[in-house]
This record gives C-alpha cells, sequence and structure tokens, in this order.
C-alpha cells in the first residue's frame, strides 16, 4: 500500500519560511515533487526532483525554494523562503513509481502567507 505523509504546512508573515516534508512508503519511487493549487485556481506545479537528484521548479519560485530528498529517497522536502502571499496555497506531494511510472497523491497541507 503506497501512502504519502506530508507536514510542514501552517501560516508564515511574508518573507518567512517554511519547510514542507513527505514521506512515502510502499513503493520505489522515480520522481518526488510538489505542486499546488490556490484557491480558484488551477494545481500547477512546483517543483520536482528524480532519483539522480535533477530538479525543476516553477518559475514562480525559483530562486526561493529548495527540493531535496533523503538518501534513501523515500522522504521529499521543500525548503520555502520568502514567502509571498502568492504562494499559498494547499501543498501536494506527489510521487511516481520506479516500476510502471504509477503517480500518487498526498493529501495535501495547507500554506498561507499573511501579507
Amino acid at each position: 500500500q503506497v501512502q504519502l505523509v506530508e507536514s510542514g504546512g501552517g501560516l508564515v508573515q511574508a518573507g518567512g519560511s517554511l519547510r514542507l516534508s513527505c514521506a512515502a512508503s510502499g513503493n520505489i519511487f522515480n520522481a518526488m515533487g510538489w505542486y499546488r493549487q490556490a484557491p480558484g485556481k488551477q494545481r500547477e506545479l512546483v517543483a520536482t526532483i528524480t532519483r539522480s537528484g535533477s530538479t525543476n521548479y516553477a518559475d514562480s519560485v525559483k530562486g526561493r525554494f529548495t527540493i531535496s530528498r533523503d538518501n534513501a529517497n523515500r522522504t521529499v522536502f521543500l525548503q520555502m523562503n520568502s514567502l509571498k502571499p502568492e504562494d499559498t496555497a494547499t501543498y501536494y506531494c506527489t510521487a511516481q513509481s520506479l516500476y510502471y511510472g504509477i503517480m500518487y497523491w498526498a493529501k495535501g497541507t495547507l500554506v498561507t502567507v499573511s501579507s
């Protein structure tokens, strides 16, 4: 049974920082990453990281967010610095299985950035 458990969401003031984490279990995962969805907006890709360490970021978060994985490639982190009100959204951890390429989703954690 694949399970993705995320934590670290909360309320911060603009300019502050948060660190999200997502622990995945039940499979071997290739790419892992984060999506987010703000009220009234489409879900968008925030950042991804492969097993080899290659990363990809949305233009809106480049230079502010950093994605990383642990040595076992079972936990993905998202360090969010210089947060802006526009970063307010529900953040969803994702993981793609190495075999068959199935994508799994966490329940989502709310990040609220006040101005």
